[in-house]
């Protein structure tokens, strides 16, 4: 396993962030750097660890969005 980036809390976020980059590598995403590895969640961590993948959090998102609707009303 990589050294935890800074910006990620915990392991258990870095194992999702990972997880779910993989899933998109293996349904055919391209990968983010050049890897000797052939296997979609070796590169998915080494993605993370180098922050190439941004931690999202979908709470955030929707309240950003819910910030910016009420700016365009007013």
């Amino acid at each position: 396993m990589y050294k935890l980036p800074k910006d990620v809390e915990n392991k258990y976020r870095f194992v999702t962030l990972a997880s779910l980059r993989a899933e998109q590598l293996q349904a055919g995403a391209r990968a983010r750097l050049e890897s000797d590895h052939r296997k979609s969640t070796i590169i998915a961590q080494q993605e993370v660890a180098e922050r190439l993948v941004e931690a999202w959090d979908p709470e955030q998102a929707e309240q950003e969005l819910v910030e910016q609707e009420v700016e365009e009303e007013e």
